[in-house]
């Protein structure tokens, strides 16, 4: 095992120390490479020194986009504490889960997501509790301390957490993805060479910090290679538009609907966006006609494929064959190894459908607490995605399934079981079955067909408000059917195939 010491920002301190690394939409605050790295130092000597937070220690935060978590980015890097950023539209049962498994030392939270972290029954046993208000005064780059100019940094282990990413899972449980130290490393190299990435490169995030999408697409990197990242808390499609132009921005990552919702912003036909590389679309296909919109205006479109455990920069569709390759996520990036095999472990020919595998160093070393799903997981290396595509004959890949059933609602990954799980709660419930159905906004939602019990009542509004209860806004199905019976096949298993069919029918 590699011992490394990676400490990006003590580096720029040092090569660019007035340069402007990140800036907050809302508030118009403002941090240099110089202010980061001393402000990461104050606070790294204040957690170990008084708080006794020592390498491998988590931290929890509850908290929208902001400065001081790329202070706490910093912190990790230079003690190897661990990061778990929770998901703050989740309710307090959800994160009473995340803090039982993460077992953090501290929890920093804003105070808007207070109420929601205080009825968590975990969260009164934490040691140690902070506001981000605090944090934030702690964290004053006007105020000067002998502390801020030096931290003794900390040696790691290369598959070190750097964070944990919490993934729902297929069992209706989440999983804790370990993102590593290498992994942050060579997902950043990755990404850099397949894409146009340096010291001048400029972008805005609007992705939640709950999503490796929100740290790991363009935020580390660009903190790894001297860029310059805006910050919003919330995703504004005129703002953004406004910002896209006013920041003079390079590249942008986003998904479909966010990019559907900017197209049809009052101002975009008068837009100028002169300084864009590229867009960088994930979370799922962007359609064909909103590629065109976008390069009309002089802005091409680099799609790709990534997920939570491995990279997530893996594949990228070059913008030059966004319309010839139609549906595809392109290519593995430089550092990315891929297999496709079938049900036997073979792999598979030219455009016959199987199991996507990856391996290089930007794999997760496996789940927090979890040996068995890291098991299932990762084989000699291979992480096994439960993503069925092909490769066609010039070695580009296409999704054809998703073969844990996952679907993707907003670009936010929703796995049904989590869904059945809090449904079959109820006591009118004897089956259900949830699947993802076409959404014109979201891209899709959930559809929940459910079989009562003999003699119960149960209408579809009750099941909704329960799972609004119990879920995140965006989990809860925007409709409810009710069936005799769920569609099984020949061995009596649930035939989710049809009940897509059926889905389809009734939409």
């Amino acid at each position: 095992m590699k011992i490394q010491k990676q400490d990006w920002l003590s580096q720029w301190a040092i090569y660019s120390p007035e340069k402007i690394a990140v800036k907050e939409y809302e508030t118009g605050r403002a941090l240099s490479y110089g202010d980061l790295n001393r402000m990461s130092n104050r606070l790294a000597h204040h957690l170990t020194d008084n708080l006794g937070i020592t390498k491998g220690d988590r931290i929890a935060v509850l908290a929208e986009n902001c400065l001081e978590y790329i202070l706490l980015f910093g912190v990790a890097q230079k003690t190897g504490c661990i990061i778990v950023p929770l998901n703050y539209r989740l309710t307090s049962a959800e994160i009473d889960y995340l803090l039982v498994d993460a077992s953090p030392v501290l929890v920093i939270n804003e105070s808007k997501f207070f109420e929601v972290l205080q009825a968590s029954d975990q969260y009164s046993i934490i040691p140690g509790k902070w506001s981000m208000e605090s944090l934030t005064e702690f964290c004053d780059p006007k105020v000067s301390r002998d502390e801020d100019e030096h931290f003794d940094i900390v040696s790691l282990e290369e598959d070190h957490p750097v964070f944990i990413l919490y993934t729902s899972g297929t069992t209706g449980f989440p999983k804790g993805a370990i993102y590593s130290h290498k992994m942050l490393f060579w997902n950043s190299i990755n990404t850099a060479m397949s894409l146009i990435i340096n010291s001048e490169s400029r972008t805005i995030n609007v992705m939640p910090p709950f999503h490796t999408g929100g740290w790991n697409v363009l935020l580390t990197p660009f903190l790894h290679h001297g860029g310059y990242t805006c910050l919003m808390k919330k995703f504004e499609p005129e703002a953004v538009l406004d910002l896209l132009q006013e920041e003079q921005v390079t590249i942008f990552m986003a998904v479909p609907t966010m990019l559907k919702m900017i197209a049809d912003s009052p101002g975009f036909e008068q837009a100028d966006f002169g300084t864009m590389h590229y867009l960088i679309v994930g979370g799922e296909p962007m359609p064909i006609p909103l590629i065109e919109t976008w390069q009309d205006k002089g802005v091409p479109v680099r799609q790709g494929y990534g997920m939570t455990e491995v990279g997530p920069n893996l594949t990228s569709l070059h913008q030059d064959d966004a319309v010839r390759k139609k549906g595809s996520i392109g290519r593995a990036n430089f550092y990315v190894q891929i297999k496709i095999v079938d049900e036997a472990g073979h792999q598979t020919k030219v455009n016959e459908p199987g199991e996507l595998l990856l391996k290089g160093p930007m794999v997760t070393p496996g789940y927090w607490n979890n040996a068995e799903a890291t098991g299932k997981s990762i084989e000699d290396g291979w992480f096994h995605t439960g993503d069925m595509v092909r490769e066609d004959e010039e070695g580009y890949l296409y999704v054809v399934d998703r073969i844990k059933n996952m679907y993707i609602s907003g670009g936010e990954n929703v796995y049904p079981a989590e869904i059945e799980r809090v449904i079959m709660e109820l006591p009118a419930v004897s089956e259900v079955a949830v699947v993802g159905i076409p959404d014109p906004k979201w891209g899709e939602s959930g559809r929940a067909f459910v079989v009562r019990r003999s003699g119960m009542d149960l209408n579809a509004e009750e099941v909704k408000m329960h799972c609004k209860s119990k879920l995140a806004k965006f989990k809860v199905p925007k409709s409810v059917v009710f069936l005799l019976e769920l569609p099984k096949n020949d061995a009596g298993k649930l035939n989710k195939m049809e009940l897509k069919t059926l889905a389809n029918i009734k939409n």
